[in-house]
């Protein structure tokens, strides 16, 4: 996507103007249409009800088009339900190949320049395939009308093409998308802006302890590696850590997933694509905070050397693990992921992965499952996620859930006390490598990824959290 503000005498070639039920048509638009746009609206063709899309030729020179978005009652409109409309706007050019777009934000309340960057870079993500037969790429062309200031545009075009980047990695296939290249993505960041990068091998893990992060990568024969992303944008102040799942193919191992479950488990890193999106954000927006992101990124495969049920391996932290399920590999690796993090005296952790399918069964898939041992950074984030409509659901974290994780005959801890409530069991265990540090747990593994499109984009990878997390982190510092 491109973006600009011009002249508002410039040519057009397509205008988008919000047209509301109870609000009077602005003289500048009227004006494109002498002494007719009252009746057409008053006769329903060209119709104010919301989320009705009319698009007509104009009778003057300056302006090729307009697209009317019914907006309903102007004061009736939710900040998602504006989003949503400006998506469909956004989707109905593009299915037109109506690429070089101009929206006149005055005639939206609040002039809502950024939402209008967002939106229009979140609905026209085009989803990266490996067909061999050619096809036109859309590229939009953005022109918004506004007297806000530039900073909005760069803000929400910034954040739309961060979570972009996220659906992009999530939809890769595991065979292109491995640990190495995982570790290739997270470079490319870091040299186009700065950051500091580390990534350690298997030797570094090795000599650091991380046996619950090796266990997971034992049966495969790609490395695995831990990335670790730094963001100094205030000085000496301690960090956010972020830390995200990178498994990048899990076939559960000798836990092995059904036919059908295995499909699709290329995304089992979403939480590490969110994490790349947000250091994109942060390069492109330089707030002023400090970020850690750490992501632990293997596959998890089935050998003759992989991990089993009823092993017994010791993680970075010293605590002893029995494994009950290999296919509860996530949380094994965070486990070690948020040890090293700690190591960073970071003022709070966040983690975020496709943990469990007990998420879907809970919550569904608009409604992303969370634990927390901070009730303060909880509501602070559930804050965040009301305006970006990214929604969490606080599951209870306590003492019986707590208790099951840590019963086993031969070890400290369990992977997988059972079926039932298995996503808190999930949170629970990566929170006793936490300690007293504030941590947010985010299981993604319903809102990662859509069985169908939506305004805001294509069926599949969403990106999720890529907004909420820059949001959260920027208001922190």
């Amino acid at each position: 996507m491109r973006w600009n503000q011009v002249d508002q005498q410039a040519h057009v070639e397509v205008l988008v103007v919000g047209i509301s039920g109870n609000q009077p048509v602005e003289e500048r638009i009227r004006s494109l249409y002498p002494d007719r746009l009252d009746e057409w609206v008053r006769r329903g063709d060209i119709s104010t009800k919301q989320g009705e899309l009319r698009l007509l030729p104009t009778l003057t020179g300056t302006v090729e088009r307009v697209l009317f978005v019914g907006l309903g009652k102007a004061e009736g409109l939710t900040t998602d339900s504006l989003r949503r409309l400006l998506g469909k706007a956004a989707q109905f050019l593009k299915a037109r190949k109506l690429a070089k777009v101009t929206v006149d934000a005055t005639t939206f309340p609040n002039q809502p320049v950024e939402l209008i960057a967002e939106a229009f870079g979140l609905a026209t993500y085009d989803v990266k395939h490996y067909k061999t037969s050619t096809h036109a790429t859309y590229e939009l062309d953005l022109t918004i009308w506004s007297d806000a200031g530039e900073q909005d545009v760069v803000r929400g075009a910034a954040l739309a093409e961060a979570t972009n980047l996220a659906r992009r990695l999530v939809t890769m296939p595991g065979n292109l998308l491995t640990a190495p290249a995982l570790a290739d993505e997270a470079r490319f960041i870091a040299e186009r802006y700065g950051h500091e990068l580390q990534i350690l091998e298997k030797e570094e893990m090795e000599a650091l302890g991380m046996g619950a992060l090796l266990a997971v990568n034992q049966g495969s024969t790609i490395p695995p590696k831990l990335i670790v992303l730094e963001y100094k944008g205030a000085g000496d102040e301690a960090p956010i850590a972020v830390v995200g799942k990178g498994v990048t193919f899990d076939t559960g191992g000798y836990s092995i997933k059904p036919k059908d479950g295995i499909v699709g488990m290329k995304g089992d890193m979403g939480g590490a694509a969110a994490v790349l999106g947000l250091f994109e954000a942060l390069g492109q927006l330089k707030p002023n905070v400090n970020v850690l992101g750490v992501i632990p990124a293997t596959d998890n495969m089935i050998s003759g050397d992989a991990f089993k049920p009823d092993d017994v391996i010791t993680s970075m932290a010293g605590k002893t693990i029995e494994i009950l399920n290999t296919d509860a590999e996530g949380r094994l690796v965070l486990a070690d992921a948020v040890t090293y993090a700690k190591e960073y005296k970071p003022k709070m952790i966040i983690d975020l992965a496709t943990l469990t399918g007990g998420v879907l069964v809970a919550l569904g898939t608009e409604i992303t499952g969370a634990l927390t041992n901070d009730a303060a950074l909880y509501e602070r984030f559930e804050a965040v996620t009301q305006e970006t409509n990214e929604m969490i659901w606080q599951m209870p974290y306590v003492d019986q859930f707590i208790k099951q994780v840590r019963r086993s005959d031969v070890a400290d801890l369990n992977n997988s006390p059972g079926r039932m409530g298995h996503m808190i069991f999930g949170g629970a265990f990566v929170g006793e490598f936490v300690g007293d540090t504030p941590w947010l747990h985010l299981d993604i593994a319903g809102t990662s990824e859509q069985k169908a499109a939506s305004e805001l984009g294509p069926k599949g990878a969403t990106g999720v959290m890529v907004r909420s997390l820059y949001r959260f982190v920027e208001q922190e510092k």
